[in-house]
């Protein structure tokens, strides 16, 4: 009788200061999406808007070769000091999403970007700049849909988390048209936390939201054609 033996990894260890975008829902929805990835010891791993590096980290503790991009100098301090928590290592890289590893292909590449709609410009420094992504919310998504076939190697894939305000439609046709195949594979809902709430009567006014107060958050994976 042959019998297995399930391995149980132990929670992460990790912390958030403040100015930095503490993990939550689309965070866990878009580590089981990575978590269902073969990420081996062979994988070279992409986190664009890396934040806490939570995602980072479990990239990392999958087996694979991590380098996480920001552009807050805070999120990358706290994803090395995160990575060091739990006896990992991250390559961390300064700068606006693609630009700061110049010339670079991934195996595997994971974004959860800023994709809030907001009034006005998207700020230049302070909490919202990690969440608020103007007036349609993908002045970040549409960036990282371009730019995805750069960044990817041959047989590499793109997984993505946002919200079903942006426009998941929109993302799927712009990342097809980029050259990836493109679908949604995991989504959840959840009521319109404090954000949303604040600033429900503008995103009515802008058509981008109705009577329901329910968003949709998925994850869309896209693999070179």
């Amino acid at each position: 009788m042959t019998t297995h033996t399930h391995v149980i990894s132990p929670p992460l260890r990790y912390w958030v200061p403040r100015g930095v975008y503490r993990p939550q829902t689309d965070t866990r929805l878009l580590g089981r999406a990575l978590r269902r990835e073969r990420v081996t010891s062979g994988t070279e791993v992409l986190d664009l808007g890396t934040g806490s590096g939570v995602l980072a980290v479990e990239a990392a503790r999958l087996g694979g070769r991590v380098t996480a991009v920001d552009i807050s100098w805070r999120a990358l301090l706290t994803a090395w000091s995160n990575a060091l928590l739990n006896g990992l290592t991250l390559r961390v890289r300064h700068g606006d999403l693609a630009a700061a590893v110049p010339g670079r292909r991934f195996d595997l590449v994971i974004s959860n970007p800023p994709y809030v709609p907001a009034p006005g410009p998207v700020p230049p420094r302070g909490p919202a700049r990690a969440w608020d992504a103007g007036d349609n919310g993908r002045r970040f998504i549409d960036r990282i849909c371009d730019t995805a076939p750069t960044l990817l190697r041959p047989d590499g894939t793109l997984l993505m988390v946002h919200s079903h305000l942006c426009g998941i439609d929109t993302t799927l046709t712009r990342l097809e048209r980029a050259g990836l195949r493109a679908r949604v594979v995991d989504r959840t809902s959840l009521p319109y936390g404090p954000v949303l709430r604040s600033r429900l009567g503008w995103l009515r006014e802008q058509h981008l939201a109705d009577a329901d107060t329910t968003e949709e958050l998925v994850v869309i994976r896209g693999e070179l054609a």
